[in-house]
């Protein structure tokens, strides 16, 4: 892709985005989201509030008075990624936590109860068999089934909970969020959307129709692999209090270190994807040319698999890109010749990652599976790394 239609298709995407909210474009919206009013003399974004508690002279009434319950500076981020997930439409609840984990077990034990069924896909996160592990000790019943060609339509019925990875990690994998919505809603099934690799600007589950959008801000949401995040999002105001009171309940609060760096963060998510988005359709296409690489995937490829139902529901196709290389030998041998590319897990940062997945155990991938997020540096330069890469691999066979 060349640096003009690079261009034109960046300015298309904030041009729509414009169009369908009828607002500003999203490098707008980001830059402005969650700040307070301005204030003669003080900063655009105030500073971190650390405190455990509050001065509370009477009565008990007021935002703040104890800090696992509230904190100013998670306020101004609530209502930051409030303002991405569902721009122009207000009503919308945004609860906080320590993690991605803690977001995804908030919205499983505030809903589900003994004897309740919910349904999992088999291929999502590699957390979600220890979270079902839970769920069942609970005398929560289980069901799971893949996320491609929506196949967790089958196992439905009787629900309580229908959770959602779209696209799937590491498998990229996606579905049509919009028609499990409709077929869990006619059964009374509540639905919960894992937003972490798509974000904001990739995705909205709620405009899908979701009740919940969850996700670890950890993540491409914040980018930078310094913090730890997670977040839901909801319209329920009774579903948006089940989900607080059970933090409040754990006590899976954010550091307000945390939270106001997550807030800086927001304000370059529009710049970071676009570039990253780039980034990785680029390796992509230049994976889709190499014999020794298989299994590619990428929801931005026309030939993927997943590519109608993506291009259908989504505004960007992520940073993260899924192929295999022969054998676990190989993909070492891969991991070890690359120098932009970090050896890591995670996902969504401005330095680009890369891991042999098969390392942790727990994922269903082959030994030579290779998950690599696309980070912010030049195309040219990252896309030369993994091919030089591939070679070095290649003639070490």
């Amino acid at each position: 892709m060349n640096d003009q239609a690079d261009q034109a298709d960046q300015a298309a995407t904030a041009a729509a985005g414009a169009a369908r909210t009828g607002g500003p474009g999203d490098g707008t919206r980001a830059v402005r989201a969650g700040l307070p009013e301005p204030v003669k003399n003080e900063p655009p974004l105030p500073g971190p509030v650390f405190a455990a508690h509050f001065h509370l002279p009477g009565d008990v009434t007021g935002p703040y008075t104890y800090g696992r319950d509230t904190n100013p500076t998670w306020t101004l981020l609530e209502r930051a990624i409030g303002e991405l997930e569902a721009p122009g439409q207000g009503g919308v609840d945004t609860i906080v936590f320590a993690s991605g984990m803690a977001a995804v077990s908030a919205v499983l034990l505030s809903q589900a109860r003994t004897g309740d069924t919910v349904v999992l896909p088999n291929d999502g996160y590699q957390a979600l068999p220890l979270v079902r592990e839970q769920l069942e000790a609970y005398g929560i019943h289980v069901r799971t089934a893949a996320t491609g060609d929506d196949g967790q339509l089958a196992v439905l019925s009787g629900a309580r909970l229908l959770w959602i990875e779209t696209p799937s990690n590491p498998g990229l994998d996606v579905c049509d969020v919009r028609r499990l919505v409709e077929a869990a809603h006619a059964g009374g099934t509540l639905v919960a959307v894992d937003n972490t690799l798509a974000t904001p600007l990739g995705q909205r589950p709620l405009e899908l129709g979701a009740d919940f959008s969850v996700a670890s801000g950890t993540k491409g949401l914040t980018g930078h692999g310094d913090l730890l995040l997670g977040y839901v999002v909801c319209r329920d105001p009774q579903l948006a209090a089940d989900v607080r009171r059970w933090r409040k309940i754990v006590g899976a609060i954010p550091g307000p270190m945390e939270a106001w760096l997550a807030h800086r963060s927001l304000a370059t998510i529009q710049l970071r994807a676009q570039r990253q988005w780039a980034n990785a359709l680029a390796v992509a296409e230049a994976l889709a040319d190499r014999t020794d690489v298989t299994g590619l995937r990428y929801p931005g490829l026309p030939a993927d698999p997943s590519h109608k139902t993506a291009a259908r529901q989504m505004r960007g196709f992520g940073s993260v890109v899924s192929f295999t290389l022969p054998d676990r030998e190989h993909a070492e041998r891969f991991m070890a010749a690359l120098h932009l590319v970090e050896d890591a897990t995670s996902f969504g940062g401005v330095r680009s990652t890369a891991e042999r997945r098969g390392r942790w155990g727990g994922d269903p991938v082959p030994e030579g599976f290779i998950r690599l997020s696309a980070g912010a540096e030049d195309t040219g330069d990252l896309v030369a790394d993994v091919l030089r890469a591939l070679d070095t691999a290649g003639a070490g066979a």
